[in-house]
């Protein structure tokens, strides 16, 4: 089973495909964070690994997670989603592997139960 996330060339990273993404807020070796160019809310950020890796993906994941958590502690978000678009069917358009960041705020939403479920219209919130 290959290491890589999405099928493309071998050995090659982000700086060689062609993305969308242009508003960095942040780099290192290994994650690129890009704002958002159709945010959902507020802050709504792109982690995007450098190399399409399952390894560098997770670093993006815990990046994103780290992220999110210090915005909420820090009182500036009051929760956050994480998601990832694999495939035509889940909605995906760039086909680089990416980790979206939604900051979530008291009320922006009328019922947030079910959080990430609500991406199939009426099965969010299973406790109803």
């Amino acid at each position: 089973m290959s290491d890589q996330i999405f099928d493309a060339e071998q050995d090659i990273s982000l700086y060689d495909v062609e993305v969308p993404w242009t508003n960095i807020v942040r780099e290192d070796f290994h994650v690129v964070v890009y704002r958002d160019g159709y945010p959902v809310t507020e802050g709504h950020l792109l982690f995007v690994p450098v190399y399409n890796t399952i390894a560098v993906m997770s670093d993006a994941f815990e990046d994103a997670l780290r992220y999110g958590k210090d915005r909420v502690v820090s009182g500036e978000w009051q929760g956050f989603n994480i998601g990832v678009n694999y495939g035509k069917a889940a909605g995906q358009t760039v086909m680089w592997p990416h980790i979206h960041l939604i900051p979530r705020r008291d009320g922006d939403v009328e019922d947030p139960v079910g959080g990430v479920r609500n991406v199939i219209p009426g099965k969010g919130n299973y406790k109803k």
